[in-house]
This record gives structure tokens, sequence and C-alpha cells, in this order.
């Protein structure tokens, strides 16, 4: 079992205090958005086994089967197949959805064979690979995940008074609602910059006179000028999260995250394409082929499990996350092995095996190794299905 040292992502959505609170240090004044753990090349976590420090990539790419299992990597590949983070945001993300594997590998050849630099600000696609994701929540959590009713957007689109919201919401009334809704977002997302920029800062004065659940949009548009996401954003489900419940994100599913701190579980994969609510690429003809369409209320996971492990169900292979609230004077909890495992603490003072991890500690778990928990605290865990 290796103790993990990992990286802090500087994003400028990030909170710059509540990382720091997490982990017991004193902030830097700059925005700390996510601690990476992982073999991710953009920022892998490292080891120390006594030889020098090493990434766990190069740890896991020296002994595939060593690390992984031989199930994982006949299942996987050579390769840790997913990314485990802690997310603090102080200010909304990017409105977004990610493609299923075969979108994802047909846009990754698509540009390949352009010669699109992977690096270029407007590439779609940087693998082949799907990105289906989990949220948990660690403090309160707030953001959008899927469509409302068209019904029910119309009726937020003519509260605020807007007029040049109301040929929208004569839209979302007049159509079946996958038609309904992606014509909405097509001609908001097309529509001519300098009058949606109008749009939106009309929206923004009604939203804050209103106040309410209006309340979400207007706090946007100080972060977000001008920006169609604003829109766009009215369009979906505004969902709270308390502490322990979660959120599975599969493919073609729009959200963005607001505010809050969490873990997140997700496919090792950096494919996103964007909506709005951000400087970066939106490639709206692209988007448009991925999003879904399919209005529905958002599923909030519980843990499922009674006195050891408790477990978030999804319906995915690429990683399973469950969690342990260890109390004093209980008996070890003994973990499976087979498979390869990262081990989170959130919170109280734990052991995992030999280690002791505080807030924020973490550690990866090869294969083949048995390892004990106990304590009095939350630990998390990341695992594979195979």
């Amino acid at each position: 079992m290796d103790r993990l040292t990992n990286t802090i992502r500087p994003y400028a959505w990030g909170s710059p205090t509540a990382l720091p609170a997490l982990l017991g240090v004193e902030p830097t004044g700059e925005p700390q958005a996510e601690l990476w753990m992982g073999a991710h090349p953009g920022a892998p976590s490292r080891v120390d086994r006594g030889a020098g420090v090493r990434t766990l990539a190069e740890v896991i790419a020296a002994d595939p089967e060593g690390e992984l299992g031989a199930a994982t990597v006949a299942k996987f590949g050579p390769r840790l197949p997913f990314l485990f983070k802690i997310l603090a945001a102080g200010a909304p993300l990017s409105l977004q959805v990610h493609p299923d594997l075969a979108q994802a590998k047909a846009g990754f050849e698509a540009e390949e064979r352009r010669g699109i630099p992977i690096d270029a600000a407007h590439r779609n696609y940087k693998d082949p690979n799907h990105k289906p994701e989990m949220i948990c929540a660690i403090t309160t959590f707030d953001g959008l995940c899927g469509f409302r009713s068209p019904q029910a957007s119309a009726d937020l689109f003519e509260g605020l008074g807007v007029n040049s919201l109301k040929p929208y919401a004569d839209l979302l009334r007049a159509h079946p609602e996958e038609a309904a809704l992606r014509e909405v977002l097509t001609a908001v997302l097309s529509a001519d910059r300098e009058q949606m920029a109008r749009t939106v800062a009309e929206t923004a004065a009604a939203a804050e006179r209103l106040g309410g659940e209006y309340a979400t949009y207007a706090a946007l548009v100080h972060e977000y000028p001008g920006d169609p996401g604003v829109i766009a954003a009215m369009l979906l489900n505004h969902v709270r999260l308390q502490p322990g419940e979660a959120l599975f994100l599969g493919a073609g599913v729009p959200h963005a995250y607001f505010d809050g701190l969490g873990v997140e579980l997700l496919a090792n994969s950096d494919n996103v394409l964007r909506a709005g609510l951000t400087p970066k690429h939106v490639d709206v003809p692209e988007l448009l082929k991925i999003v879904r369409f399919e209005p529905s209320d958002p599923t909030v996971m519980r843990p499922e499990g009674d006195g050891g492990e408790e477990v978030y169900e999804a319906p995915i292979d690429e990683f399973r996350l469950s969690r342990f609230l260890l109390a004093p004077g209980g008996a070890p909890h003994v973990l499976p092995d087979g498979a390869p495992q990262i081990l989170l603490c959130t919170a109280g003072s734990v052991r995992a095996g030999e280690l002791a991890l505080s807030p924020g500690g973490s550690a990866f778990v090869p294969a083949d190794e048995k390892v004990e928990l106990s304590g009095n605290g939350t630990v998390f865990r990341a695992t594979v299905v195979v």
C-alpha cells in the first residue's frame, strides 16, 4: 500500500478556502479547485517505495498486472481506468456534457485524421474514452443536472417577464418534449451574441428583482455576463445535495456544478463538450450530437448498506464508489483484494493497514493486497468492477 502525494489544480472556479479547511492548512489566497488521486497523465499521484519518488502512472506501467490485477488489465487495459478527486467549487463550472464510448472513439479518430493538435483549444476529443462520473457531497453541494420538463422551463422563462425570452417559452410549449428542448437549446446557443448579451442582462435584472428560485440565475450572470449558458441553464434541473448524497452523470446528460465540496469519481478521460458558462471553446454542432434531449427528474443517490461498506450503485464498470463510517471500538473492516483501489479519508482519524489517514489523506492499494480499515471517521473507497 502507498500513501499518495497529490496535486491540487488551481482552476479559476475553485474555492480558496474549502480544500485548505478540509486538509487543515492555511489558504494561499488562490483558488484550489480539485485534488487529483490516480494515474491521470495530467497530474498523477506520487508514491515512494524506498527507491525515490515515482508517479503512480510509472509504477503501474512497470507492472500492470501486479498493480491492477489480471482481471482489470484484461478488461480495461494496462492503466487505472478511473480518476478520483476532491472537488471544491466556489463558482460555477462550465455547462457541459460527455460523449458515450462510441461517440468518443469516433470523435477522437476524426480529429486525429484532421490533424488537430491534442492540446488545441478547439479540440473536443482528447482521448477515445467516455467519461461517466459521480459526485458525492461532503458539504451541501449545488448544481444542475438534466433537463426540466419543457413546460417547467417555459413557466420559468415567462415568470421573468422578459420579452426576448417569450419566443423560447412559446417553442417549449409548441412541440413534443425532445424536439422542443433541442430547438430551444439550438436557438439559444446560435443566437446573435450582441442580442443574447442584451437578453442575458435583462434576465439578470429581472432575476435579481424577483429573487427566490431566480436567484441562482442572477448569480450566474455575475460570473459570466452575456453568456448564453445563463439562458441554457434555465432548461436544467437545479439540484442541492446534502452531505452523503450523490448524483451519477451518464453520457449526454447536461450538467454544471455551482458550489460546495464533494468527492468525484470518473472514468479516466478528458472529453468535454461545453454549452456555456465558460470562456473556453463551445462547438455547438458537435455538442448537439452528444446531448440527450430527455427531460427527467434527477435521481439523488444515497449509499446502500448497513453497518459496513455503503455502496453508491452506478451502471458502469470503470469505477465503483463506496463509503465507510468508522466508529471507535468497532471491528476492523477487511477490504477485498483482486482489484486496485484508492482510499480517501474525508473526516476523523483512520487507519488503512499501517497507514494513518487524516482528512484529505489517501492511499493506493494494489490488487493483491488485503487491507483492514479502522478508526473514527469517514473513508471513501474507489475501485473497479471486474
